[in-house]
C-alpha cells in the first residue's frame, strides 16, 4: 500500500466519510481484510477519491473508516457504482451494524 496521503485542513472543502462498523471480534480481522482489499481494487480508483485510513478498535469490537472525497457528488457517485456496491455490501454482510457519516473540518489542533 502507499503511504497516506490524508491532509486534515479546516475550510479545504474536502468532504470527509467517518465509518464505523460495529463487529464480532473474531471477524474484525477479515473486515479489515475486506476493506483493504476493496479500497485498493476499486475506490481508490473512483473520481474524487482522495485517502482511506482503516482504524481497528483494541477491543475488537470495531472498525473504523476515515475516508477524504474532493465532494459529497464524489462520494455519492461511488455509491452508486456496481463494482463498489459489492464490496459494501459484503462489508455489510460480515458486521453487525455499520454507522457511515459525512463531515467537513472545522478546526484542527496540535501539540506545538
Amino acid at each position: 500500500m502507499e503511504a497516506a496521503t490524508t491532509r486534515i485542513v479546516p475550510g479545504s472543502g474536502v468532504c470527509t466519510l467517518i465509518n464505523v462498523f460495529t463487529v464480532a471480534p473474531e471477524r474484525q480481522a477479515e473486515l479489515v481484510r475486506l476493506l483493504e482489499e476493496a479500497t485498493e481494487e476499486v475506490m481508490r480508483h473512483q473520481p474524487g477519491f482522495i485517502s482511506a485510513n482503516l482504524h481497528r478498535s483494541l477491543d475488537g469490537t470495531r472498525v473504523a473508516n476515515y475516508a477524504q472525497w474532493a465532494s459529497r457528488e464524489h462520494f455519492e457517485a461511488m455509491l452508486r457504482d456496481p463494482k463498489a456496491q459489492v464490496h459494501m455490501r459484503a462489508a455489510a454482510a460480515l458486521v453487525e451494524k455499520f454507522e457511515p457519516h459525512l463531515y467537513e473540518v472545522v478546526s484542527t489542533h496540535a501539540r506545538g
